[in-house]
């Protein structure tokens, strides 16, 4: 076994197991965890198994990991202890630091809690040409609610949000689910602010300078901030602008957030001021790389690093660095102490690619070398025994010839006439595709001349879960796994995502609002991809040859969903569990309908309508999934026929109503015309229709309007009022009111009122009163009869049929209830003046002006100069007489004696 130091486990090859233990060995135990090796390529194992070993006199019992292929046996630290192992000679320098310790001194930057910057507030600016978007709140799923509920108040608990009544910006939230099953809570900036901000000047740190910055190091590691961007308070007009609005109304965010556009440079400017001036210490977002040439001196530049972590209130994620190790990957470098190295990542996809095993792929993958035909004058030659295998008439042989030309024309993709190194000054392309089976992209430039030139490769076949995906999930597969491979290349600068899928444009264009209805999976791709600034264009399938060749020739690894389906279906978390999902599935491959969208989930929609009937599905194309044999719309269960009247019970167990029944609905469920069969479910449940509410009353039909003043009278008793009884009647015409005082509420009582009524107004067309006995008597109709009146009674129990007249008892209570001078005589009369006099809001002017064709004098009018005195009349034609003082007169003499 080779001693490496620089492994923390002990390995041996199954090669060197089987010479060494020919009769089998200890029995192996699933190994843990994945392991990759330095380049992060994931190295196959069988087993872990626990071996006796023996050294210098010791005997121990320790684990070894058994891995597959040419791999070389290491012993490693995981055996230096037991067996009491050390490094010693002249020429050795031990690299081993307290990195615990050093972390005790700052427990303030590894507390776990999320940090707050203690310099000046972030500031982003507007153009304040751009006008402030409002964007209403997203639907939010039902069962979702008390999740974002909590994840709401635990951000205003931490300070990051702060309750608003409303703001100029407002932007909706999406909720993508984690793996825990708690909510994410993210802004959709891209169709709001972000179309505002002016663009952060600050250039991404160039490649080459950091790289150089690292020579002479030995020793490593990697810090990484938690909640990078929330670290960062904002100043108030940045809160208001960065305002989110949620189903409990709108929140104003008090840190910078995720998917801000400007964010990546702001951060890279502060963080390269906060450690300027600490030799080895390169800051790359939120990624901090130090290295030193000695244990000293990277103790020195760690110690640094935390104190001024600790003095500007940052955090960091303890789980998350990487401290004191011999070599580090960064920046798609491997960096040691040897220097520098390429990892080779970037042309694995090349260099392992499998062996075409039918013309489909080996036409695929010719499609590569043709897209760079113009940096490869003489592939045709080398290429010619590849070619001729796909003539109509040639039998499929891979022979070695074709084998050879397989690998010489995968050592031109790889050479420096094709790939070319990184350049910050060059524009950034990644080309992605999928087929059924696997995934690839390429990270390439766009030179002057128009050419795309290759920077790295990648490729991956698709494991069992994802090759169930749609045909736009896997293409979103394929964006998502390129930009996280190529992550140090791209994030923080712009760059072009190129794909041949056109409805990707709908989901993922960064100038688009995220849509409303979008699966789980695709709704976290869709907020993972907004932290980047990228745009995405649509390029036909046959341009893109580079992309397609490598996801038809994956290398055979799989590798992790980064955004996994949840394994318990939404249809399975109803009350009482009614349906399984593995239910749902098998009745949705007999469904006629859902059976055949399924296929065209996975396989592609066709180009002409496929029928009415599938209506429903096709204007929903986009936003459908399947997941384990069932169909999905968003993160709801398209449930089959045969048992959409299960579905319609579980709902309905509690009664919940239409409303209620519907929302329940939304959060799991759904099938063309759910809607219409909830409505009619409850319209048809007996104990629901016996329990619910009275209706809306009907609206009262109005009376016709009167024509003529006096013509329909309104008539009613009001009281006992105080000891009283009150007649009230008035027109419905001029709102002429009468109030007077009867003793009883008896026909012959309201007869008598009436008859003076009548003697001073005259007899009117029609008479209104309620149902009650003194108007519904044998006297009170042969009154009415005699005097040609027509007798309309209200509505029994509908008071409001009669509203003139109740509208005015209520009025005449409300009013002599306050007045309260004067006998019952005084107070009628003076009301009665009051009411005659003023103008109706109704017809706007007095009832007397309307009845009696003139306005009545009232005290008022006294007011008034020229009403205040009385006006001398002289007659026409005669001459005025006028006197002076001490003028002689005659006085007429009215008494006995004589006349004057």
């Amino acid at each position: 076994m080779e001693l490496d130091t620089g492994s923390t486990l002990s390995i041996i090859s199954a090669r060197t197991l089987r010479k060494l233990c020919p009769t089998g060995g200890p029995k192996l135990r699933p190994a843990p965890f994945t392991l990759r090796d330095f380049q992060k390529c994931k190295v196959p194992t069988m087993g872990v198994g626990t071996f006796r070993v023996q050294y210098r006199g010791r005997m121990r019992q320790l684990d070894l990991l058994v891995v597959k292929g040419p791999y070389i046996s290491l012993l490693g630290l995981s055996w230096f202890g037991p067996l009491g192992l050390a490094v010693t000679g002249v020429n050795n320098t031990s690299l081993q630091v307290d990195v615990d310790a050093i972390c005790k001194e700052f427990p303030g930057v590894f507390d776990g809690k999320l940090g707050q910057y203690t310099g000046p507030p972030i500031a982003l600016q507007l153009d304040p040409a751009v006008r402030p978007v409002r964007l209403k709140a997203r639907r939010v799923p039902f069962a979702l609610k008390p999740r974002i509920d909590e994840e709401l108040d635990r951000l205003v608990e931490q300070g990051v949000l702060e309750p608003v009544p409303n703001a100029p910006w407002e932007t909706p939230i999406v909720t993508p689910v984690k793996p825990n099953g708690l909510v994410r809570i993210c802004a959709d900036y891209k169709c709001t602010i972000n179309k505002a901000l002016t663009a952060h000047a600050y250039p991404v740190p160039v490649v080459s300078h950091v790289l150089a910055t690292l020579a002479g190091s030995k020793i490593f590691g990697k810090l990484d901030l938690a909640q990078a961007y929330q670290q960062l308070p904002v100043d108030e007009a940045t809160a208001e602008a960065q305002t989110i609005v949620t189903h409990r109304g709108a929140f104003r965010v008090k840190r910078l957030q995720f998917g801000v556009s400007v964010a990546p440079g702001i951060f890279q400017n502060l963080m390269d001021s906060l450690l300027k001036g600490i030799p080895g210490v390169t800051p790359f977002f939120d990624d901090v790389l130090i290295a030193g040439p000695t244990p000293e001196e990277f103790e020195d530049r760690l110690r640094t690093v935390l104190h001024r972590f600790q003095t500007a209130g940052l955090k960091v994620k303890r789980e998350k660095c990487l401290l004191g190790v011999p070599q580090v990957d960064f920046l798609g470098f491997m960096v040691d102490a040897e220097g520098v190295h390429p990892t080779g990542d970037k042309v694995r996809a090349i260099c392992d690619a499998p062996a075409p095993k039918n013309k489909t792929e080996l036409q695929a993958f010719l499609g590569l070398l043709n897209f760079y035909h113009s940096f490869l004058p003489h592939k045709a030659a080398v290429a010619e025994p590849l070619h001729r295998l796909l003539d109509k008439r040639a039998p499929w042989v891979w022979g070695q010839r074709q084998e050879a030309a397989f690998q010489a024309v995968k050592d031109l993709l790889v050479s420096n006439s094709v790939l070319a190194h990184f350049d910050e000054r060059l524009p950034v392309v990644l080309a992605c595709d999928a087929s059924p089976y696997g995934i690839g992209a390429v990270l390439g430039h766009q030179l002057p001349d128009g050419r795309e030139v290759p920077v790295a490769y990648f490729s991956q076949t698709l494991n069992a879960t994802e090759r169930n995906y749609s045909q736009i999930d896997k293409e979103g597969l394929a964006i998502v796994k390129g930009v996280k491979k190529f992550h140090d290349f791209l994030y923080g600068r712009p760059f072009t995502v190129v794909t041949d899928h056109k409805p990707l444009l709908g989901l993922f264009a960064p100038e688009k609002q995220t849509p409303q209805v979008l699966s789980p999976r695709v709704l976290r791709w869709s907020i993972f991809l907004a932290s980047y600034q990228y745009a995405l264009i649509h390029r036909p399938g046959k341009a893109m040859g580079h992309a397609d060749a490598l996801s038809r020739l994956p290398l055979p690894e799989t590798g992790p969903d980064p955004a996994p389906a949840q394994e318990v279906m939404s249809l399975e978390l109803l009350p009482d569990r009614p349906i399984q999902a593995q239910e749902v599935a098998h009745h949705s491959k007999k469904d006629r309908v859902i059976s055949r969208v399924l296929d065209w989930v996975w396989r592609g929609w066709p180009s002409s309508s496929p029928g009415p009937e599938f209506a429903g599905y096709t204007t929903r194309k986009h936003e459908l999934s399947a997941h384990k044999g069932c169909l999905l719309w968003g993160s709801r269960v398209i449930v089959p026929q045969p048992l959409r009247k299960r579905v319609l019970t579980a709902l309905h167990e509690t009664h919940p109503g239409v409303v209620r029944m519907k929302a329940l609905a939304r959060s799991y469920v759904w099938w063309p015309g759910i809607d219409g069969e909830i409505e009619a479910w409850v319209k048809h449940c007996q104990a629901c229709q016996e329990s619910r509410p009275d209706p809306p009353r009907a609206p009262v039909q109005s009376w016709e309007s009167a024509r003529a003043p006096w013509s329909r009278l309104h008539v009613d008793f009001a009281g006992p009022f105080q000891g009283k009884t009150f007649f009230i009647v008035v027109d419905s015409y001029t709102k002429w009111l009468e109030v007077a005082l009867v003793p009883s509420t008896s026909t012959s009582a309201a007869i008598r009122v009436l008859r003076r009524l009548f003697a001073t107004h005259g007899l009117p067309d029609t008479l209104v009163s309620d149902n009650g006995t003194a108007f519904t008597s044998g006297e009170f109709q042969t009154f009415t009869a005699q005097n040609a009146i027509r007798h309309i009674r209200s509505a029994p129990f509908h008071p409001a049929t009669n509203g003139q007249a109740e509208r005015m008892v209520r009025t005449t209570k409300d009013t002599l209830r306050h007045m309260t001078q004067g006998d019952w005589e005084y107070r009628l009369a003076t009301f009665l003046l009051a009411q005659h006099s003023t103008p109706s809001s109704t017809t706007g002017r007095s009832p007397a002006e309307l009845l009696m064709g003139r306005r009545l004098a009232i005290r008022l009018d006294r007011l008034h100069p020229d009403r205040a005195q009385d006006e001398v009349v002289v007659g026409e034609g005669k001459n005025p007489r006028t006197f002076e003082a001490q003028d002689p007169v005659y006085a007429k003499n009215f008494g006995a004696g004589p006349a004057w």
